[in-house]
């Protein structure tokens, strides 16, 4: 029989307090994320489960306001900002009512000003750290390290993110899928939106090839992570032939407008690898007295945060020097880093970094990531 290591039974035991997630994840608006959220809720009270609705958005979707039954609702919280009275999920309420399962709809919603939490996903966490079980939605282009990619595909810009790890977090995951076509039947008879929104979502987010894409990403990124926790769950049990990956990624950024996009290509190949994510921002004294550079190295810490990469600053006169020797260091096996803006004559006279980095550097692969705006 195999021996379970003491910190194996103490992290077995802080999981046993906690709720459990569960995410119900579509490729767009409309597909019946909270119609089947809504059922399963119902089947659970027949079954004698204290389930909860904390907050639910039916869009004015008869389909879906059907499905809410008799399911107790908390009511919701109002709050005053700037002389308007706003409705959001009672977070306390719920809490204190304290039961074994709670329905949280809309998950990557932004709270009102005065919340107690900015975001959505907040309170869903502190609902689980209470030991509140939580069953929420979402669509696959509000995950944070998929926000440059879902921009690049359907040329809508995603604003409201959530960071991946509720997807690594969660119990357990169910794809809610239908055809583009049938979608988009749905659409046209007034199923998703109001008649006045018809014709422009259409014309917009709504056409074949968007959501085909979106379809094709949802189905990947949740057969990814199921095989993720399939590789933990080997290794955990000591399977033979899974040691583990030993990949360390490193993304190096100055503060010019395609940082985020390098930051969250490595993240997208160090979660395939399932690697380490380094970000390294090589700096000067200039930098730091520039405001705009100031600003920029604000937003550039806060999504390594949100994507839990690990963010580095070195000060130095030559980056591809600092870049070698912090690869040395952190034994990294690949270097992403952006297109040179360097002019030709620079790059003649100084050299190219790009270049320098491969010389300097033995077994590391280097990834010249293309600029962004083509």
């Amino acid at each position: 029989m195999e021996k379970k290591s003491p910190d194996y039974f103490l992290r077995e035991i802080e999981r046993a307090k906690k709720g459990r997630l569960k995410i119900y994840i579509g490729a767009a608006p409309g597909v019946g994320k909270t119609y089947h959220m809504l059922r399963d809720a119902n089947e659970m009270k027949s079954r004698g489960i204290d389930v909860v609705i904390g907050f639910v958005e039916t869009y004015g979707r008869k389909d879906t306001e059907e499905q809410i039954g008799d399911l107790e609702i908390i009511p919701l919280k109002e709050i005053n900002y700037k002389g308007v009275i706003i409705k959001e999920m009672d977070l306390e309420a719920i809490l204190k009512r304290k039961p074994q399962v709670v329905v949280v709809d809309e998950l990557a919603h932004t709270n009102a000003p005065g919340s107690k939490n900015e975001k959505r996903y907040q309170d869903v966490l502190e609902l689980i750290d209470n030991g509140i079980s939580v069953m929420t939605a979402v669509n696959i282009q509000h995950f944070e390290s998929l926000n440059d990619y879902v921009n690049r595909m359907t040329n809508v810009k995603v604003r409201e993110t959530i960071p991946d790890k509720l997807l690594e977090i969660s119990d357990e995951v169910e794809v809610v899928d239908v055809s583009p076509e049938t979608l988009i039947e749905r659409l046209k008879n007034g199923k998703i939106y109001s008649p006045d929104k018809i014709e422009t979502a259409l014309n917009n987010f709504f056409r074949i090839g968007n959501l085909s894409a979106l379809r094709e990403l949802t189905l990947r990124e949740v057969a990814n992570e199921v095989d993720d926790r399939l590789i933990e769950y080997k290794n955990r049990k000591n399977v033979i032939g899974l040691k583990g990956a030993q990949e360390k990624i490193l993304v190096c950024v100055n503060l010019r407008f395609n940082a985020e996009y390098l930051i969250r290509r490595g993240y997208r190949l160090a979660k395939m690898l399932k690697a380490d994510l380094f970000v390294l921002h090589v700096y000067n004294e200039d930098d730091l007295r520039d405001h705009k550079k100031l600003k920029k190295l604000d937003e550039i810490t806060m999504l390594c945060n949100k994507l839990e990469a690990k963010f580095f600053m070195v000060k130095s006169n030559d980056p591809a020097k600092a870049i070698i020797k912090f690869a040395e260091e952190n034994a990294i096996t690949q270097i992403v880093v952006g297109q040179s803006v360097r002019r030709r004559i620079d790059e003649i006279i100084r050299g190219s970094i790009v270049r320098r980095i491969m010389k300097g550097t033995k077994f590391i692969d280097v990834l010249v990531v293309a600029d962004p705006r083509g």
